[in-house]
């Protein structure tokens, strides 16, 4: 049985642009051109010039865009990169695919966000990089990472793979750092239909780099110039995305009323924690996130009332399998560990309902009046 209030309904977004995605389908299948061809060129530059960057390049996803960027600049075995401990694995799967060392730091309570002092108390001879990131829409602290980075010659990749469109300072995430990378994924607020991403930039030897290793290194056929890897941007997803794009603006604005509503009915209540972005900040709200004093009984009696919510990163990357050989343990990164356990995302997407939008915060607060 399908809950009441989806925590994501896709078909809602398809459903508004049928003509234009069905437009971009034909155009697509009737072209005979289906990889690096004019849709990828067309949407490179479309995105670039959203971002205000000059340059976008087109990848297969959105760990792709982050771990061939860190290659292209020379990113590799004996380095460290800088990751906050609170992200997607992706972000630290990245930079452990080049042979760097990712670093954990810990994160801000208000903002999730990677805390700029504790990376600068991180950095070391070894460390090349940092990857801030953008979580659930909102930027990390652009100005803080920049002066750190300046001050160490660090290269910054903005992880802004939940960030399409949001500012920092009235500048777009991806325009930032040396690069940003981004994320298609079809539950994103530019979603493919299928896995995609992206890199943009202003540093035109770095896209050059990244255009050859997305092709198998290959700077013309056959004629390889470095170990690339099979990861391009498909046209007919480029083509979607193109549909997409002049919608995004619109979508955010309406992610942005859905989040005030959820703020204003949440934010009285001393119980919960919820997000407050800083004044230099205008987030896109990819999620909204809550702190609750009891999260999983929450998410179970939400559901009752049919209201999906989902835990997002319950296993932070440095608990994980995957980096069960490093030195991080359970109480490494506090505040992150802290935020994990008490944190569940409520439904929020363009076409979801004021109306809604209230009954899930009403539904909330009453689980906090509801005995155990």
């Amino acid at each position: 049985m399908s809950p009441r209030v989806p925590f994501l309904d896709l078909l809602a977004g398809q459903e508004e642009l049928k003509e234009d995605l069905g437009a971009a389908f034909a155009r697509v299948s009737s072209s005979g051109r289906y990889l690096l061809g004019p849709e990828l060129d067309s949407f490179e530059r479309e995105f670039a010039s959203y971002c205000g960057s000059a340059h976008c390049v087109g990848v297969g996803s959105g760990l792709a865009a982050l771990e061939l960027t860190l290659r292209a600049a020379g990113i590799g075995p004996g380095d460290e990169v800088i990751v906050p401990a609170y992200t997607w694995v992706a972000t630290w799967l990245a930079v452990t695919a080049t042979g760097a060392t990712p670093v954990g730091v810990d994160v801000l309570e208000p903002t999730y966000n990677i805390d700029p002092e504790l990376a600068a108390a991180a950095v070391t001879p070894r460390t090349a990089a940092i990857v801030p990131v953008h979580l659930r829409g909102e930027p990390a602290d652009m100005a803080a990472i920049g002066a750190l980075a300046a001050a160490h010659d660090l290269f910054v990749l903005e992880d802004a793979a939940q960030a399409h469109g949001a500012r920092h300072g009235g500048r777009r995430v991806g325009s930032l750092g040396d690069a940003g990378a981004f994320s298609f994924y079809p539950a994103k607020n530019l979603g493919s239909l299928g896995d995609g991403g992206a890199v943009t930039t202003d540093d035109g030897e770095l896209a050059a780099r990244l255009r050859l290793l997305r092709n198998y290194g290959m700077e013309d056929r056959y004629r390889i110039e470095t170990a690339g890897v099979n990861s391009r941007l498909a046209e007919l997803q480029a083509a979607i995305l193109r549909a997409k794009l002049p919608r995004l603006d619109a979508w955010n604005r309406a992610r942005a009323e859905l989040a005030g509503i959820y703020r204003e009915a949440l934010g009285s209540d001393p119980a919960l924690s919820i997000p407050e972005p800083p004044a230099w900040a205008e987030p896109v709200w990819h999620l909204f996130a809550i702190g609750h004093p009891e999260r999983d009984r929450c998410v179970e009696a939400l559901a009752a009332e049919g209201i999906e919510a989902l835990v997002h990163y319950p296993l932070l990357p440095h608990l994980s399998g995957a980096y069960r050989d490093l030195a991080w343990g359970e109480g490494s990164f506090p505040v992150a560990e802290r935020l994990s356990a008490r944190t569940l995302s409520l439904p929020l997407y363009p076409q979801l309902a004021a109306a809604d939008c209230e009954a899930v915060a009403a539904a909330v607060l009453a689980t906090l009046e509801s005995p155990p």
